[in-house]
C-alpha cells in the first residue's frame, strides 16, 4: 500500500468517526450515484488527442497546452475538486512528494481544479506546493474530457451543511465538479495513460505513475 493511500485510509476512518453517520451514508450514496453513471467508460483515454487548451495559474499566468508540449517531452494533467476537499489536499501533498523524490527530466506536472484562483493560491502557500495549480472555468477542459459531473441536490445540501460553499470556491452556482482525474499527454497531444474514479476517495498510486514516466 503507497502512502497515500494509507494517509487515505487513516482519514476515511477518521471522517466516519466524525462525521453523523447520515452524512456518511449521503456521500456513499453520492459516490454509487456516479458509479452507475460509467462516467470512467465515457472519459477521454489512452491513445486519444487531448483538446488543446489555455488556462490561467495562481498568478493569473497564461498557460497554453501546446507552447507546454513543445517545451516537455511529457505533461501531466492531475484533475481535482478543490482546496475544500480533504482528499485532494492529502493527493497534491503527495504530488509534491512525488516531485521533490523523482528526477523528471522534461515532465511538466499540472493540477487543474474549477476553484477559482484565489483559493488555489492559498493551497499553494499552506501546502508549500511548487507545481501550477491552473483555474478551470466552469469546468470547460474538464467537460471536454468527459470527467465533468453536476453534483446531486441532496449531496449539495450535506456539503452546505458542513460549510462547504461550492459556489464561492468555483464562482458560479452550477455545482459542477471535475472526476478526480490523471492523464499524461506526451509531445503529439496523445494521452498515453490515464485514471479516472468516480470514487474521490480513491486517488492514483502515484509509484505506478514513476515507471511510467520513467519509461
Amino acid at each position: 500500500m503507497s502512502n497515500l493511500a494509507k494517509q487515505i485510509e487513516i482519514l476515511n476512518k477518521e471522517l466516519s468517526k466524525q462525521l453523523p453517520e447520515e452524512i456518511n451514508e449521503l456521500f456513499a450514496q453520492s459516490i454509487k450515484d456516479l458509479k452507475d453513471q460509467k462516467i470512467e467508460e465515457k472519459a477521454i483515454t489512452v491513445g486519444m488527442s487531448l483538446p488543446s487548451f489555455s488556462l490561467v495559474n495562481s498568478q493569473n499566468q497564461l498557460l497554453d497546452s501546446q507552447q507546454l508540449l513543445g517545451q516537455y517531452d511529457r505533461v501531466v494533467l492531475f484533475f481535482f475538486r478543490g482546496s475544500w476537499c480533504p482528499y485532494c489536499n492529502l493527493e497534491l501533498r503527495a504530488i509534491q512528494d512525488f516531485i521533490t523524490q523523482n528526477q523528471l527530466d522534461r515532465v511538466r506536472i499540472l493540477a487543474i481544479s474549477p476553484q477559482i484562483t484565489t483559493y488555489s493560491k492559498q493551497l499553494i502557500a499552506e501546502n508549500n506546493l511548487e507545481f501550477d495549480l491552473l483555474y478551470d472555468q466552469n469546468n470547460e477542459l474538464a467537460k471536454k474530457l468527459g470527467i465533468a459531473f453536476t453534483l446531486q441536490d441532496y449531496a449539495q445540501v450535506a456539503y452546505s451543511g458542513l460549510g462547504i460553499d461550492l459556489t464561492s470556491f468555483n464562482g458560479n452556482d452550477s455545482y459542477e465538479l471535475p472526476i478526480p482525474a490523471v492523464f499524461v499527454v506526451d509531445n503529439n497531444s496523445i494521452i498515453t495513460y490515464s485514471y479516472v474514479d468516480s470514487n474521490y476517495t480513491n486517488r492514483i498510486d502515484l509509484g505506478n505513475l514513476v515507471s511510467i514516466l520513467k519509461a
